[in-house]
């Protein structure tokens, strides 16, 4: 199977890459060096994450150090919520491009529909004294607007979007020139996102997975929660192959056609999470893996005066952003 995917504007997109979301400074030379001897060929980054500084950096000794050139290295950053507005999007684009320490990016990223106020550019999240963050009334369409710019100016070679639904996405594709190249969102076994990765394919958009190991150290874990490492189902289909937890549930993505970017520090795993080309899940492996018990855990939840994540009724996490009007989750998908 072809290791990559081609993308709506003719570029190639390696189907496994590093994510870079929660990388510390200090794990991030030895993350990025050992994806890299690996053969991992995509990283992926944001803004938001505060590390750009130290992936740029580690990656430009990396590349040296193996004799890549830049077209080798597929890269991805996102921008973020506070700089919707049309005049912040390419000076935004541009500190990432610095701090990266490259001349262009491969793929850019809307990082979510909803914008936040742009108070401070050092202020990521406005929160008013109330505890609720500041929203912006930028429309996305608009954000695109000032990103298809980038695309144009040779600065970016594909432009998407991540964390749409499917009515934005139509939207999106409607109101533009440049259609969206990738949707990124996130997709594990239990929430596998079938019904919208079938949307994007009809719509020449590649669905990417990010997430794809259900990120269990995420801070608003709830007691309970399940987690794929523990799914006895997920467990036998890694056994019948030879394989682990998180090369299935890789590999469950992949053979969908959708590039995925699972995160990790520690360079066993690194080499292990892209050792997933040398087997095939069977039609009733990839059966049993979309027909998990369904369950979103990464929408970013509403925290009490305590910090913690309010949960209601049915002991569902309640969003954070779930006022905002592009606030995508509401819809089937």
């Amino acid at each position: 199977m072809d290791a990559s995917v081609t993308i709506a504007s003719g570029v190639s997109m390696p189907l496994v890459g590093l994510g870079t979301w929660k990388l510390k400074a200090d794990e991030i030379e030895r993350a990025i060096g050992a994806a890299l001897d690996a053969g991992y060929r995509h990283i992926d980054c944001a803004h938001v994450y505060g590390n750009e500084k130290e992936v740029g950096v580690a990656l430009k000794n990396a590349m040296q150090r193996l004799g890549l050139k830049r077209e080798d290295v597929f890269v991805t950053s996102k921008l973020w919520n506070t700089f919707h507005a049309k005049e912040d999007v390419l000076p935004t684009f541009q500190q990432s491009l610095t701090d990266l320490q490259l001349d262009y990016l491969d793929l850019y990223l809307m990082h979510w529909p909803l914008g936040f106020a742009n108070r401070d550019p050092s202020i990521k999240f406005p929160f008013t004294e109330s505890g609720d963050v500041e929203y912006s009334s930028v429309h996305f369409v608009d954000t695109w607007a000032a990103m298809q710019e980038l695309v144009k100016a040779g600065k970016c070679r594909a432009i998407g979007i991540s964390n749409f639904n499917s009515k934005q996405i139509d939207e999106v594709i409607q109101k533009s020139a440049i259609p969206p190249a990738v949707l990124q969102v996130e997709s594990h076994p239990y929430f596998p996102q079938t019904e919208l990765l079938n949307f994007c394919r009809e719509r020449g958009v590649v669905f990417s997975a990010y997430s794809p190991l259900g990120c269990g150290d995420r801070a608003w874990r709830l007691d309970g929660e399940p987690d794929i490492f523990d799914d006895p189902k997920i467990q036998k289909i890694a056994q019948k192959h030879g394989k682990t937890v998180a090369q299935v549930a890789i590999r469950f993505q992949v053979q969908r056609g959708a590039p995925v970017i699972p995160k990790s520090a520690t360079p066993s795993r690194i080499q292990e999470n892209i050792a997933v080309f040398d087997f095939d899940l069977s039609e009733d492996d990839m059966a049993v893996l979309s027909s998990l018990p369904k369950r979103r855990i990464l929408v970013p939840p509403r925290k009490d005066k305590n910090g913690r994540p309010v949960v209601d009724a049915s002991g569902l996490v309640v969003p954070r952003d779930g006022g905002h009007r592009f606030y995508p989750f509401h819809e089937p998908f």
